[in-house]
């Protein structure tokens, strides 16, 4: 048997490796081999564009509210066609908004080191600017099919949305968007149909109120989650105004007993006095 010899205080193998030097490549080698974390993954997945498009498009507020519409137009009597219209709908009108709002508050968010949100996390802004071009022009022909006067009223209601983005919503008056584009959501319901040429009947006026009631509920639940940031910003909106004085928790819970009052305000009031004026008569 050939005898080892020593490199630098190592033995050596016959062919000519330095045992310790070895053994301090293999940890390296398996190390560089082994598969990256669940964690890691998860965050290459989350800075794709796809996933940051839709995250901009705030979905969970989305998503609820073409439910909601889609419930209520189903509780009037609309047809499965026209439920999956306004569900479309709404849904495209919802994440037009979504993008709008993440473009309006992109140097805000900037400035605040906002992380989470999909344009500081990496989102090209063109590539959001061109979605919102196309969901635009979706919106559009999408809203007019259910009625020259439904669409007008849902169109009304994304731009007082989009207005919303951009004014008032800093400040005392920031739930005045909220109630406005709520309170066309009946007219939407109560004039659609199937088909540009539907015709349909203007909304109670009591349902029109309590939907614009729910409205500003929900802009305060929408809000609270970036309290922090807006407070830090030096923002003043209402729920921010709420929040400051009642607290947080005790303000998530106030809001949603009163979004669930509202809710059932509604209920109540499309079982008595109907969406529609046309029950009225």
């Amino acid at each position: 048997m050939p005898a080892r010899t020593r490199v630098q205080g190592h033995p050596v193998t016959p062919n000519g490796v330095a045992l310790g030097r070895a053994c301090r490549i293999l940890p390296d080698m398996s190390a560089s081999s082994a598969p990256p974390s669940a964690s890691a993954r998860r965050a290459r997945v989350a800075r794709l564009a796809p996933v940051l498009l839709v995250r901009a498009a705030h979905p969970r507020q989305a998503l609820l509210t073409a439910l909601g519409m889609a419930v209520a137009a189903g509780a009037s009597g609309r047809a499965a066609r026209e439920i999956a219209l306004v569900s479309v709908t709404v849904l495209v009108g919802q994440a037009m908004l979504g993008w709008d709002n993440d473009l309006a508050d992109e140097k805000a968010d900037r400035a605040d080191g906002r992380t989470t949100k999909p344009l500081v996390a990496g989102l090209d802004r063109g590539t959001l600017g061109f979605w919102l071009a196309c969901a635009v022009l979706l919106v559009v022909p999408l809203s007019l099919s259910s009625g020259i006067d439904a669409g007008l009223a849902y169109l009304a209601s994304l731009v007082v949305g989009a207005l919303g983005n951009r004014l008032l919503r800093r400040g005392r008056l920031s739930w005045l968007p909220w109630a406005i584009s709520f309170a066309l959501y009946p007219a939407y319901l109560s004039y659609g149909g199937w088909g540009g040429g539907a015709e349909g009947h203007p909304p109670t006026v009591a349902m029109t109120v309590a939907a614009g009631l729910l409205g500003v509920g929900a802009h305060v639940l929408v809000s609270l989650r970036g309290l922090v940031d807006d407070n830090r910003a030096g923002r003043r909106h209402l729920p921010l105004r709420l929040a400051l004085r009642l607290g947080a928790p005790r303000l998530l819970v106030l809001a949603s007993l009163y979004c669930a009052l509202v809710i059932a305000a509604i209920v109540v009031v499309a079982g008595t006095v109907g969406l529609s004026q046309s029950t009225t008569v």
